[in-house]
């Protein structure tokens, strides 16, 4: 990822910071090369919590409104991929919203990619080649969404800690994994998931 590329989504990931974008937390991983990765849903245990030193740091009322407009500007391929495959359309958006804040460019240190942040295998078993183009990224994500939704007889928990932690952690464990990353999607998850029920 560039320099312009990287600060796009240290920017993006900045703005979920604030208490008016649902109080989520931002957490900072270096890598061996000394690359900085920030993210909101954490998958490496060598991530840790970061908060800007910012007394009196204010976001301009135009960065709020960019950050609105960029959550909404994939919701008719959401509406579509969703209605497609009987997935509710809010839960995508909850899934896109705690995996990559809506940044089709978002990649995890361990390799998940694109809005959805499907790993390879993933993106390859739902045939997704073009894993950054948000109309394939959603595709496969929702095809997987209904995939796990049917193993697991509508149980949305359980899907989306698969979708988290992987089908055979939840195997593992019976249920859902006791994995704090885990646990933390899943509320974030369903929280975001009410937010965008209600919305218009």
């Amino acid at each position: 990822m560039g320099r312009k590329a990287a600060l796009v989504v240290v920017g993006g990931l900045l703005a979920l910071w604030l208490p008016e974008q649902a109080a989520a937390e931002i957490y900072m991983y270096r890598d061996q090369t000394g690359a900085l990765h920030f993210s909101n849903a954490p998958a490496d245990p060598g991530y840790r919590r970061w908060a800007p030193r910012t007394a009196g740091f204010r976001v301009s009322r135009r960065t709020l409104e960019q950050d609105r407009k960029r959550r909404k500007a994939f919701d008719p391929l959401i509406a579509d991929a969703a209605q497609r495959h009987r997935v509710d359309a809010a839960l995508v958006k909850a899934v896109i919203r705690a995996e990559s804040d809506f940044l089709p460019y978002a990649r995890s240190p361990k390799g998940a990619l694109g809005l959805m942040q499907l790993m390879p295998a993933t993106a390859r078993r739902h045939k997704v080649w073009s894993v950054y183009e948000p109309k394939d990224n959603i595709e496969g994500g929702v095809r997987h969404l209904r995939l796990l939704l049917d193993q697991y007889n509508g149980n949305v928990r359980l899907a989306l800690a698969a979708y988290n932690a992987g089908d055979g952690a939840v195997s593992r464990h019976g249920g859902i994994p006791p994995y704090p990353e885990t646990i933390n999607y899943l509320e974030r998850v369903l929280r975001f998931r009410e937010l965008y029920k209600r919305e218009p």
